[in-house]
């Protein structure tokens, strides 16, 4: 009972670790801006995204953070916060980014898609005419992984 015990609380106390740590990956994620001399935010973290063109455009001056965004999709109504997104109305297109901080890239791999999945149809209802792309920022690795183009 006590080995049945311990293993629920220790799990209580990882999760709540794993939600704080990427709570506060995302707030300072958020407060990154890459604009040559005027760049500012965590520099560990910007040096992270800097190695990564692809990356380092989603920190831009034009890109947005946290962004509110609902809508209804099957009937059903969602509301949800794009952690970063790029809109370019020259292009008609729409890049979408979400930071995640798991370790293992497979456990809640499909939930993530599904979300992102979620962002792109309620950003073409915004902007129909624009194409949606979306990729997963792991941020354990700070590897890229584009998910719909």
């Amino acid at each position: 009972m006590t080995t049945c015990l311990h293993k629920i609380t220790q799990a209580q106390d990882d999760t709540q670790f794993a939600t704080e740590a990427g709570t506060k990956m995302h707030a300072a994620l958020a407060r990154i801006t890459l604009n040559g001399d005027a760049t500012h935010g965590d520099q560990e973290l910007i040096s992270h995204i800097r190695k990564n063109p692809d990356l380092a455009e989603y920190f831009t001056p034009t890109s947005l953070t946290e962004i509110p965004v609902a809508g209804t999709i099957s009937g059903r109504f969602i509301s949800r916060r794009i952690d970063r997104m790029i809109i370019n109305t020259e292009l008609q297109q729409i890049k979408i980014l979400d930071y995640k901080t798991d370790i293992n890239k497979t456990d809640r791999r499909e939930k993530y898609i599904f979300q992102l999945k979620e962002y792109a149809a309620l950003m073409h209802a915004i902007y129909p005419s624009y194409s949606v792309s979306a990729a997963i920022l792991w941020t354990h690795d700070w590897t890229l992984e584009k998910i719909l183009n």
